[in-house]
């Protein structure tokens, strides 16, 4: 079992199937030592979207909501890492980049702060590698009514 299986298992959290493509665009790329993971959204492991997770923040999605929606989107990133991976995390290095999109009411102010349950869940898994750049956007609307999607980019180790 890989450390941040591990470390996933510790914290009560099993990797999902990852949700196919549903459009023209493939769940990940590898390009040199780069893996670039398309954006995830908030799916459960039932590979369902919670009625909670719905929604725009500032409007019918809370806070803590909205951070347990961007968790979800970090485990299915790592989801979608194992699969392009062929089931080897240890090649994962470190989490680069997270792009994170709240679907949020124009005036709603906390996006950096809901986007944080994605990066923490990046650090919970990864450890210190977990720590990544970021950027997050506020959106007026995102596929399934999802109240947030995230994008990631890892370094990787060679096969």
């Amino acid at each position: 079992m890989s450390k941040i299986e591990n470390n996933l298992k510790q914290a009560g959290i099993v990797l999902p199937t990852p949700a196919a493509p549903v459009a023209n665009y493939v769940g990940a790329v590898i390009c040199g030592n780069l893996l670039v993971i398309s954006g995830q959204l908030c799916l459960g492991a039932n590979g369902a979207v919670d009625s909670a997770h719905q929604g725009k923040l500032g409007d019918t999605v809370s806070l803590e909501v909205g951070q347990a929606a961007a968790r979800l989107c970090a485990i299915n990133l790592l989801a979608q890492a194992k699969l392009a991976l062929g089931g080897n995390l240890d090649r994962l290095r470190r989490c680069v980049r997270l792009g994170g999109f709240i679907n949020a009411t124009p005036t709603y102010e906390a996006i950096p702060q809901v986007m944080n349950g994605a990066s923490d869940m990046m650090v919970k898994a990864m450890g210190d590698s977990g720590r990544h750049a970021r950027s997050t956007v506020g959106v007026a609307q995102l596929p399934l009514n999802c109240a947030v999607e995230v994008e990631g980019m890892f370094e990787i180790a060679p096969e």
